[in-house]
């Protein structure tokens, strides 16, 4: 009992913060193995695992009484949060981990666990199976190259042996008989840059070629 109210006991209470913040460090995890963006913040994974134990102390401390529920909301108004959630995927698993915070501040242990398992769950089936991908192509290649047709069309045999598609989206002259070149690749094997990098290069009339991995951009 807590001063006389009809409030859950500490020991009932110390078992909701644990495990809020167990379910919510696990989630944290989560988040982390199968984050794939280019602004990975330790801070944010942080926030993940304390999210959920402050939001059970805040269930646990307003219980049943309205009057604490509105003290607790006029309390929140007066805090301004200025940071800013660049992906949405980040908001879910910010509502996420609140949310098994409150589940537990509730004392509804079972709907905190199986929320929390079936978050998990899917989260992992979704980063698994690619769930959402639209990626047309593997790689982006940026080549100088001159304007004589035979340089061309040993440029389009190699393409031909290492991809299975390509399409030219970029194509610019920058003097001294050489135009610069971008191409959108398939390769036939993820893993064949260095071999397409290396046939190219010993072509005569290509320079300088590049090969930027699809993997290293963001995804949009």
């Amino acid at each position: 009992m807590w001063g006389g109210d009809i409030r859950v006991g500490w020991d009932v209470a110390l078992v909701a913060l644990v495990l809020s913040f167990v379910l919510s460090a696990s989630l944290a995890w989560i988040y982390r193995a199968t984050y794939q963006g280019l602004s990975y913040q330790r801070g944010f994974v942080q926030t993940l695992a304390l999210a959920a134990p402050v939001a059970a102390i805040a269930m646990l401390a307003i219980g049943d009484d309205i009057a604490r529920g509105l003290g607790l909301v006029g309390a929140l108004t007066l805090i301004r949060f200025r940071s800013t959630l660049k992906d949405t995927r980040d908001l879910v698993f910010a509502f996420g981990s609140l949310a098994i915070g409150v589940a537990c501040g509730v004392t509804s242990f079972g709907v905190a666990v199986l929320g929390a398992f079936v978050i998990s769950a899917a989260t992992l089936l979704i980063f698994w199976t690619g769930f959402g991908s639209r990626r047309a192509y593997d790689a982006v290649l940026r080549l100088r190259a001159g304007y004589e047709d035979g340089g061309q069309s040993a440029l389009g045999r190699v393409l031909g042996r290492h991809c299975r598609g390509y399409t030219l989206v970029n194509m610019r002259d920058i003097g001294g008989e050489l135009q610069e070149q971008s191409y959108q690749l398939r390769l036939g094997d993820r893993h064949g840059g260095v071999a397409l990098l290396r046939d190219l290069a010993a072509l005569k009339g290509i320079e300088g070629p590049s090969l930027l991995m699809q993997e290293s951009l963001t995804e949009v």
